[in-house]
């Protein structure tokens, strides 16, 4: 990719680009990988600080523009916060894109397939999404004649049963069942029928069936999600964490990490290394979850009702430590993207609530972090307030008074520009 100025500014971030495979893109202006030219930059500049922004739920390179565009303005417009990190303060910003839309979000109601519309389109769209493939192209066909044959069947005949087996084989489905597990392993098991059922509760409490699909299309929810959470790792434990670490090689910036959704998976796989391993010659200075589409369990000393801890538990624990800073989460009752899609897609869960009690599949984003002993709960501030965050410490950051408030889709997942949450970005950077 390339540098990018922000509108009506003179503030300018660099954009990352992976492919679906979890592969660097080979498209920089320049030739190569982008990541060489920013190393370069990096090692010319020697910024004091590196921001580092993941998106999630997007899927294509102008969406996450827009994104980084206010994400990062939101951050610079803070002109108070900015004073506060001292002098001098040479900021580096990085954004991130990778393929990350969800089966079915790419337009409300689109899987219609009535007259007029093109079932062809939508088998090619949907099996291009899985990563295509005549094994693939085959079960996702299987699986949309019988939709079309029935678009309301509330039951899943053995038929379509055996072509989500065929497609999940091809792509390597792997959800156990287990809390405990990888973000693409804690899910539950493949369960067509269930994905059906807990779609028609999500639609009927919440009327969101336009996002979905719905009857017997729902079991590519279940893929689906499998799939993002499955990428998100791969890039964050691969490329990405290696990326980090040829940037700490090169200068003695302080490296702060940001992620929303998904790409709270990202970040969290960047700080853990490949599968837990951890790697870095220094610890991230601090990381913000932002509405976190990954498991409430992810950095539990001992996941409920099991004997075993979080996938990404080694971030808190190992020694030197991960993140010295502060690690922050946001979660917020209005965002029916974490707290009904989600459980209803990796746990295929049929009451979807914000319940007191905590679930065995729920979000980040929902929940916080939970199962850790000395995680602070409190409140979002305004621009204006004081954190005093600690080195070490996890804080868990009620937000619904600021986040997801807008109108829209899934709640409006990704309305998280507000100045509040820049400004406990802010206070997590000064704490370094």
């Amino acid at each position: 990719m390339s540098f990018h100025t922000i509108p009506n500014t003179t503030v300018e971030y660099g954009l990352l680009a992976f492919d679906e495979d979890g592969r660097e893109r080979t498209d920089d202006i320049a030739g190569g990988t982008f990541s060489r030219t920013l190393l370069e930059r990096i090692e010319r500049d020697k910024p004091t600080n590196v921001f580092l922004f993941s998106h999630g739920w997007k899927g294509d390179s102008e969406a996450a523009i827009d994104q980084y565009n206010r994400w990062i303005k939101a951050m610079t417009d803070l002109t108070a916060d900015v004073r506060r990190m001292g002098s001098p303060f040479t900021p580096m910003w990085i954004g991130l894109h990778w393929p990350s839309l969800p089966w079915g979000e790419e337009s409300s109601g689109s899987f219609d397939v009535g007259p007029g519309a093109s079932i062809d389109t939508l088998i090619a769209r949907t099996a291009a999404h899985f990563g295509g493939g005549a094994e693939t192209t085959a079960a996702v066909t299987d699986i949309f004649k019988a939709f079309a044959k029935d678009p309301g069947a509330s039951d899943v005949p053995p038929a379509v049963n055996a072509a989500y087996k065929r497609l999940a084989d091809a792509i390597g489905f792997s959800a156990k069942g287990d809390p405990s597990g990888a973000p693409d392993e804690e899910g539950e098991p493949l369960d067509p029928q269930a994905a059906l059922d807990a779609d028609n509760v999500a639609a009927q409490s919440f009327g969101i069936a336009g996002t979905i699909g719905g009857g017997l299309l729902s079991g590519f929810r279940q893929l689906s999600f499998w799939t993002m959470k499955k990428r998100a790792r791969t890039v964050g434990e691969g490329g990405m964490h290696a990326f980090i670490d040829a940037v700490q090689r090169r200068c003695n910036a302080k490296i702060h990490l940001m992620g929303h959704s998904f790409g709270c998976v990202i970040v969290s796989g960047i700080a853990n290394g490949p599968k837990g391993a951890g790697g870095f010659s220094r610890p991230i200075n601090s990381m913000t979850l932002v509405q976190g589409a990954l498991s409430l369990w992810s950095y539990a000393d001992q996941v409920q009702g099991s004997t075993s801890p979080g996938y990404f538990r080694g971030v808190l624990t190992r020694q030197p430590p991960a993140v010295s800073g502060p690690i922050l989460t946001t979660r917020s009752r209005h965002d029916t993207a974490v707290g009904v899609l989600y459980p209803s897609a990796v746990g295929l869960v049929r009451e979807a609530d914000f319940a007191d009690t905590l679930p065995k599949y729920g979000a980040i984003g929902a929940f916080g972090i939970q199962g850790r002993a000395g995680v602070i709960d409190r409140p979002m501030l305004d621009v204006d307030g004081e954190y005093n965050f600690k080195p070490g410490t996890v804080t868990n950051l009620e937000s619904s008074q600021f986040i997801a408030k807008k109108e829209g889709a899934s709640g409006a997942h990704s309305d998280i520009d507000g100045p509040q949450v820049a400004h406990a970005m802010w206070q997590a950077a000064l704490v370094s």
